[in-house]
């Protein structure tokens, strides 16, 4: 029965437009546009790295970012305001069965379209040598699990698609600008940087680019990360309903 949702949710993800949007054409024409106005040559506010391969390690999260706080919250909430949920729950569908279909609808998301940047990427900038493999794998696994948790937890509390996309895109854009895809922290404020540190995308996009470039291992900020996922995932779990 719950294989059986996971491939409705699948067939109904590929037809919508917001997901297309934001978590396959957005990432995507962003890194390009910023890894090209940055040059190639290593600089001091990227750690002495190639710019554009900053970019590139750091826009994977960016994925993630969009799936957990854009097409997670929207779709959930839009199932709640028009009664989908009740009806799944009058079906006999399992009470987690729902959350674990849009857990692994999530990650399916999240490897295609990590994919797709990556291949984008390659022949444009090349691909940085991943200096720690498992630290990578294991820190994008990790969140993954922690945004969809979060999209889940919040299309459980939010009472319409449309509150659930103002409330996603606007928790979206500021983690999107000062945790990833906006400038190297060397460069933003001291006042900015301290609300930039303690962001789940910045402790995500650090444990991953740090490790994937060499230049240290992050494990502070992994650690934080599983944290905030074994705490969100508690929250998501108590308030998620059919």
């Amino acid at each position: 029965m719950t294989w059986r949702l996971i491939r409705a949710e699948l067939r109904l993800m590929r037809r919508d437009p917001l997901v297309l949007t934001f978590v396959f054409v957005f990432p995507v024409v962003t890194m390009l546009i910023i890894g090209g106005a940055f040059g190639t040559r290593p600089d001091r506010a990227f750690e002495y790295t190639d710019p554009a391969h900053w970019y590139v390690a750091s826009y994977l999260t960016v994925v993630i970012g969009a799936i957990g706080l854009v097409m997670v919250p929207v779709h959930l909430a839009s199932y709640r305001e028009r009664g989908v949920l009740r009806r799944f729950a009058v079906a006999g569908f399992p009470r987690w069965s729902f959350a674990l279909s849009e857990l692994f609808v999530g990650l399916v998301t999240t490897v295609v379209a990590s994919a797709l940047l990556l291949a984008v990427a390659a022949p444009v900038y090349g691909l940085p040598a991943m200096h720690s493999a498992w630290r990578v794998c294991l820190s994008l696994a990790v969140g993954a699990v922690c945004f969809i948790g979060l999209g889940v937890l919040l299309g459980s509390v939010l009472p319409s698609a449309r509150s659930a996309q103002a409330v996603g895109l606007l928790l979206f854009f500021p983690s999107f600008l000062l945790g990833s895809g906006g400038p190297p922290p060397h460069v933003m404020g001291a006042a900015v940087r301290a609300v930039a540190r303690p962001l789940p995308l910045t402790l995500l996009t650090d444990a991953v680019r740090s490790p994937w470039l060499g230049i240290g291992t992050a494990g502070g900020s992994l650690l934080a990360l599983a944290a905030v996922t074994a705490l969100v995932g508690a929250v998501a779990a108590r308030l998620a309903v059919l």
